[in-house]
């Protein structure tokens, strides 16, 4: 999830996903023990630096304060705090290497934080060390700035379509209960395309337009990032309030299925 200007872009025809392949749980966390997050699930993205965004977090490992499963459900938790030569910290929990799928169906169900200087995102990246962007594809399943409170935003990020060219592939959502209610943020990926969902509302489609890497790097593996950022040059384009924090997102559940 890097940085892009926000397009207006026309309203989307809803829909639900419809008639799909009968498919089977693959890997989840349902997030029913106390502690720290599952080993052999999650690893964590360390570190400040602003993350190519000029975020203004330091993401913490292991940190309890920051990531810590209880109550049935995963708190990511973002608080004012001096660390590490950053004013926030933070988490930033990735599958990688514990969790990469080459197409399926993704389920995070997950309530989100409210405030102007929050930036919660559930995305995805490709799994190889080699990792280039946007050659090698991102797909932002859920990403929210607290300035522009209860719109949801699903993107694409690849050669072919992305910020720095003015081509970038995105649309949004109103979900007005985003911090007081859990939502199921989801996408289905298949070779022929990638459609994102609130709820299995569809509001964002991306068809694989059979031109080449540049247009659909999407046939690797990819895997799962959950984080909360704090400012930003998107999420903190508006300011960043001063009294609002700690804030968390919390998720219920992550359900990775697949094809039988």
């Amino acid at each position: 999830r890097w940085l892009y200007m926000l397009s207006l872009l026309s309203l989307p025809a809803f829909s639900s996903f419809g008639q799909q392949p009968a498919m089977k749980l693959v890997w989840s966390d349902e997030f029913n023990y106390t502690g720290l997050p599952d080993s052999t699930k999650w690893n964590y993205d360390v570190g400040g630096g602003g993350w190519g965004n000029h975020e203004l977090e330091y993401y913490t490992r292991a940190r309890p304060d920051n990531a810590r499963v209880e109550n049935g459900h995963l708190v990511i938790e973002a608080k004012k705090e001096r660390f590490k030569e950053n004013d926030y910290t933070a988490a930033r929990l990735v599958s990688k290497g514990k969790g990469d799928w080459l197409y399926g169906k993704m389920e995070i169900r997950a309530k989100l934080p409210r405030g102007t200087g929050t930036w919660p995102a559930i995305w995805t990246l490709a799994s190889k060390d080699s990792m280039r962007w946007p050659a090698d594809g991102e797909v932002d399943i859920m990403e929210h700035v607290g300035f522009n409170p209860g719109f949801i935003h699903a993107s694409v990020h690849c050669a072919a379509y992305n910020h720095r060219i003015h081509t970038q592939k995105t649309d949004t959502l109103l979900v007005k209960d985003f911090a007081e209610q859990y939502h199921i943020y989801s996408m289905l990926w298949t070779p022929e395309s990638i459609s994102i969902a609130v709820d299995d509302t569809v509001y964002f489609r991306f068809a694989n337009e059979h031109t080449g890497r540049a247009a659909w790097p999407f046939d690797q593996k990819m895997y799962l990032i959950l984080n909360l950022a704090v400012g930003g040059d998107w999420g903190g384009s508006k300011g960043i309030a001063q009294d609002i924090w700690p804030q968390e997102m919390d998720v219920d559940y992550v359900r990775v299925y697949q094809a039988g």
